[in-house]
């Protein structure tokens, strides 16, 4: 995946680490907060090339590829109105949670990551057969372990090595002859609006276009604010002085 990254797929590595720049600085401040590795910064970048609105083929979405199950069950809305899969704040923060959670479930960053990947379910089901075989292999080489002897679906086998070559070839970029230019960081200021109120008129509102909004909202799929309390929106920085 090195050979990968930094050859043949340069241009399309190259386009997910800009897209990545944008909401860089968060992602790697809510992963040092929760005393995770960085560099799983590149989760993301495999998981969906950091793109909000990524729909995978089993129906997971956004950034960080959460299914509706689990996103619920870490604490997002998603429903008709909202979904805070597609909102890279929100759904940052849960999925630094879940990697959180599967580190202390597993002892390992590597079988979290393939626990992220794969389901727990599947990574303790393997760690089991790997005991009953009485392989003795410890620490992080366990997922190799569990690779090697086929525990894994080939898509996790290969998910972790990803990472791995992703955060070798973005740590070095002009050695792959890789040139990033930074996106600005996601900024805002929010502001209250009522129930079913379009994004359009927040957009009049704010002196913003309708598709800076947008960009700002992910999450409000209906292009509308939900119905029932009054929602706190995006709007571009400097725009809420004026806004009410």
């Amino acid at each position: 995946y090195v050979a990968l990254f930094g050859g043949e797929g340069r241009e399309r590595f190259a386009a997910r680490l800009e897209r990545g720049t944008r909401w860089e600085r968060y992602v790697r401040a809510r992963l040092r907060g929760a005393g995770l590795p960085e560099d799983l910064h590149y989760l993301a970048l495999v998981e969906s090339g950091y793109d909000p609105h990524a729909v995978s083929r089993a129906s997971a979405v956004g950034m960080w590829q959460l299914m509706t199950e689990t996103a619920r069950r870490l604490g997002l809305r998603v429903d008709w109105w909202v979904d805070e899969r597609r909102d890279p704040i929100r759904s940052t923060d849960a999925a630094v949670r879940n990697l959180r959670w599967l580190r202390r479930e597993f002892g390992s960053m590597f079988l979290a990551a393939a626990a992220y990947n794969g389901g727990p379910g599947r990574v303790s089901r393997g760690l089991e057969r790997l005991a009953a075989a009485s392989d003795s292999t410890v620490g992080e080489m366990r997922f190799f372990a569990l690779s090697a002897a086929g525990h894994l679906h080939e898509e996790t086998r290969k998910y972790v090595p990803q990472i791995i070559a992703a955060s070798l070839v973005a740590s070095e970029p002009l050695r792959y002859g890789i040139t990033v230019r930074p996106q600005p960081a996601f900024a805002y200021d929010s502001v209250r609006v009522g129930a079913l109120v379009p994004l359009a008129a927040v957009a009049r509102a704010a002196d913003a276009t309708r598709d800076a909004i947008l960009d700002l909202n992910p999450h409000l799929v209906r292009g509308t604010t939900p119905p029932g309390e009054p929602s706190l929106v995006r709007v571009p920085v400097g725009a809420a002085a004026g806004f009410d």
